[in-house]
């Protein structure tokens, strides 16, 4: 079926003429003829109607009627019966015509009527789905805080009830170290208690640090450029141990209010992993720059990446890949990030390299808040 309105007229021009024509050209004693002719007018009608409502139904009829009355007139007007006939056929041309175009007019009120319906129906589902899907993201990120609360407190007061002892433990075992000649198979034992002392009080430290992520009392007005350099010095002897060549990129950027030892912390954790992620060497890659309410800071490097199903937990109190690892340094970032009402993002390809992005409020955009 054509669809552009002047198709469709070309066409009803055409068959309207067409019959006419065929009318005109045959003489009225085929009246078998002109019986099927008749007929054929009743097409260009009930189309007219159909594509142009009430309207195109009439106005063709009315075409019909003004174009086939002179026929009737002049070559039927000996046949009074006949004549009659082909005037009530003109009649019902403009009757059919004006039905036809009017059901048609009312069949798109109705389907434009349902489309709406439908839209309004798709429109409210879709704000229902966004709606629920906050919903369930709201409950969980409640779930979660809730967890990790009580992780929280739990982790505080066991790393405080381990600490204690391990200090006792580390100063007996400096004593037994000084009691021993440096050359007695005894000494190494004794470095070995120490530095073990030293790994597990760096590890109750780790749950202290995941307890107090970070207090909105000790925010203040804090240059992400200067933690930036104190921390790519603090990793830089490591990274040129590991064959990792280090670019970092941070011009001139607003401020934002945070704990800075924390967000030290924080970056170093994160420039740690990357170095970690890369035994074999590689380019670790630190960018910063700043939105109109946000800072952002990329961690990029080149090892061997973070595979799907591991990017949901990475962030998981105590979930690592490490056989080493305590599981807690992403999960101490991440902690500390949300308590400055930033947030932490990570891109990662199998192969190819791992991004944290680091987004905090700047100064006077929500910054000051827990």
């Amino acid at each position: 079926m054509p669809k552009s309105t002047p198709q469709r007229i070309v066409i009803l021009l055409l068959l309207v003429v067409g019959i006419t024509a065929l009318h005109y050209l045959t003489t009225i004693q085929k009246d078998y003829f002109h019986d099927i002719y008749r007929r054929l007018y009743y097409l260009p009608v009930v189309l007219g109607g159909l594509w142009f409502g009430f309207r195109g139904g009439l106005l063709t009829a009315l075409a019909v009627s003004v174009i086939y009355a002179p026929h009737v007139l002049f070559q039927w007007g000996h046949h009074p019966s006949a004549e009659l006939e082909q005037y009530l056929e003109i009649m019902l041309y403009n009757i059919i015509g004006c039905l036809t175009g009017l059901l048609a007019e009312r069949q798109r009120v109705e389907i434009r009527r349902h489309q709406a319906t439908a839209q309004r129906l798709e429109e409210s589902y879709q704000h229902l789905k966004e709606q629920a899907d906050q919903i369930l993201e709201i409950a969980e990120q409640l779930r979660r805080a809730d967890r990790l609360t009580v992780l929280g407190e739990l982790s505080a007061g066991m790393a405080h009830e381990i600490r204690n002892p391990l200090g006792s433990i580390r100063g007996t075992a400096e004593i037994l170290r000084d009691g021993v000649p440096q050359d007695d198979p005894k000494a190494e034992f004794a470095e070995i208690l120490l530095k073990e002392v030293d790994r597990l009080n760096r590890v109750v430290q780790e749950f202290l640090d995941f307890a107090r992520p970070g207090q909105a009392d000790m925010f203040k007005r804090t240059e992400i450029c200067a933690l930036l350099h104190e921390s790519v010095q603090l990793i830089g002897n490591q990274a040129r141990k590991g064959r990792v060549d280090i670019t970092l990129r941070c011009d001139t950027l607003p401020a934002f209010m945070g704990d800075a030892e924390k967000i030290k912390q924080a970056l170093l954790n994160l420039l740690l992993n990357a170095l970690q992620a890369m035994p074999d060497g590689g380019a670790l890659r630190i960018e910063a720059d700043s939105g109109e309410k946000e800072l952002r800071v990329r961690i990029s490097d080149s090892g061997c990446g973070i595979p799907a199903e591991a990017r949901e937990k990475i962030f998981n109190p105590f979930y690592t890949t490490r056989a080493a690892g305590t599981g807690l340094g992403l999960a101490i970032t991440h902690r500390i990030i949300q308590s400055h009402g930033g947030r932490l993002e990570v891109e990662s390809s199998v192969g190819v390299g791992t991004t944290f992005t680091m987004l905090v409020p700047l100064a006077g955009n929500g910054g000051e808040g827990g």
